[in-house]
């Protein structure tokens, strides 16, 4: 004999999440995830480049040298170590960077963006500059974008002085 289907509402609590400005925390999240596909779309579709690897060739082209520790770019690029060693795996298999011993401590490695990779990068940037243009900075006014970007700078100063804070030692 078949049990009729019934609707389960009194085994699973409704989780409330009714805390002030979670809205726009979520709204925050799915603008930066919707925009960050769509350049990665389109440098994709254009470059065969994912944004993460555009990400990473600015920041070589952008040191000093061109050059960074592989924790470092890992920083910059907002990956894990393991993510940016695969990053870089790629462009390395793509020639648009080498791969070094570093030049202040033979312990670690450097990343180094090669003449290819300021090529590649030279080609994509059109791509990715129209795309924040349509994506980001079109929508908005000239108001709103400074109303953000002084805005999302104060979270990125507030969150650079905590974790520099959080690393000093304690002092009795």
């Amino acid at each position: 004999m078949m049990r009729p289907m019934t609707t389960r509402t009194e085994t699973t609590p409704a989780v409330v999440l009714d805390t002030p400005n979670l809205d726009d925390w979520r709204t925050f999240l799915q603008a930066h995830a919707l925009l960050s596909r769509r350049l990665d779309d389109e440098l994709r579709a254009e470059h065969g480049m994912s944004l993460a690897e555009y990400d990473a060739l600015v920041q070589l082209a952008h040191a000093p040298g061109h050059r960074l520790r592989m924790n470092q770019l890992a920083d910059r690029v907002l990956l894990s170590r393991s993510g940016v060693t695969r990053l870089v795996d790629r462009l390395v298999a793509d020639g648009l960077v080498t791969r070094t011993m570093c030049t202040t401590d033979a312990r670690g490695a450097e990343a180094v963006i090669t003449i290819a990779g300021v090529q590649r990068l030279r080609s994509a940037t059109g791509t990715h500059l129209r795309g924040v243009a349509r994506y980001f900075v079109g929508p908005l006014s000239s108001e709103e974008l400074a109303a953000l970007g002084r805005t999302l700078g104060t979270v990125v100063d507030r969150l650079r002085s905590d974790s520099t804070s959080a690393s000093e030692p304690a002092r009795a």
